[in-house]
This record gives structure tokens, C-alpha cells and sequence, in this order.
């Protein structure tokens, strides 16, 4: 499986508050945020297939973050 790049990881981290982050930390939050994107995305096609669309939009991206958060 691919996971995002581990550059805007660091990113995100620093912007969290992290003056500094291993490389394996980097990696984790990597591995842990592609499996959460995944599991929003699927939720997202379900919604967009129930409404009768092939086209996922924002709005069911949205509407899954509610729910599960």
C-alpha cells in the first residue's frame, strides 16, 4: 500500500507544534493517516453510489468526517 509522502508529514508535524520528529514517527503518521483517508474515501463512494453518482464530492467527504468524528 502507498502512503503519503513523508516530507509533508514532517509538515504537519512541525505546524502541530513538533520542533523536530524521527523518520519513524514520520513513517507512522504517514501509515495511520493513508488508512484513515482510505476509510473516508470508501464511506465517500458509498454515499456518492446511494445518491445515484458516480462523482464523489466534497460534500460526502464532509458528511463521513461528521459521522465518524
Amino acid at each position: 500500500m502507498e502512503t503519503l509522502p513523508i516530507a509533508p508529514i514532517g509538515r504537519i508535524l512541525s505546524n502541530a507544534g513538533a520542533p523536530r520528529a524521527t523518520k519513524n514517527a514520520k513513517i507512522e503518521l504517514s501509515k495511520e493517516l493513508t488508512e484513515l483517508g482510505n476509510e473516508i474515501a470508501a464511506e465517500a463512494v458509498k454515499i456518492a453510489k446511494h445518491s445515484g453518482r458516480k462523482t464523489v464530492k466534497a460534500s460526502d467527504i464532509e458528511l463521513v468526517v461528521k459521522l465518524k468524528f
